[in-house]
């Protein structure tokens, strides 16, 4: 599928996924949520995606290379867009550009929380680059999928799209 705008001109909002490293439960709730709402889902990584048959579900391939992924979704994003993404700098930058930002374990991003989770992350940066052992995140938990999945909820209700 093509990954330039759907040609109909939907200037609806969509849901951006930063696919590279989304955990698989996650990719299937938004598969699901893009047919029952309807909202178009644009998965964006630097490997071949598999998608579901669906005119709303569609994968952008871009290239190797550091962060490619979340520069393609940077520039594609508007304003009132929901991207879901565990990258604190992606979340800061799009909702710099208007959007919200939730991490698959259903921590919504918004313009009041972004600036201590970037805070967070740079710190702990800092200490991993002083060759303190920071720990890795915690194995992806049904109660992170609920989690998640209460929250696109909660933003699609706000769209005036109720989930079925």
């Amino acid at each position: 599928m093509s990954g330039e705008p759907a040609a109909d001109g939907d200037a609806a909002p969509q849901i951006w996924v930063d696919a590279d490293a989304c955990p698989a439960p996650v990719k299937e709730i938004l598969f699901r949520a893009a047919e029952r709402v309807p909202v178009r889902v644009t998965l964006v990584a630097n490997q071949f995606l598999r998608t579901p048959a669906s005119r709303r579900v569609r994968a952008i391939q871009v290239p190797g290379g550091f962060d490619a992924a979340d520069a393609e979704i940077e520039r594609r994003v508007r304003a009132g867009d929901l991207v879901v993404t565990q990258d604190i700098p992606l979340a800061a930058a799009v909702i710099a550009k208007g959007a919200l930002a939730l991490h698959p374990r259903g921590e919504l991003h918004t313009a009041e929380t972004i600036a201590q989770r970037l805070s967070m992350r740079n710190f702990l940066d800092e200490l991993r680059g002083a060759g303190v052992d920071t720990g890795g995140p915690a194995a992806f938990h049904p109660r992170d999928r609920q989690a998640f999945a209460n929250s696109l909820d909660r933003w699609l209700a706000r769209l005036g799209r109720p989930p079925r």
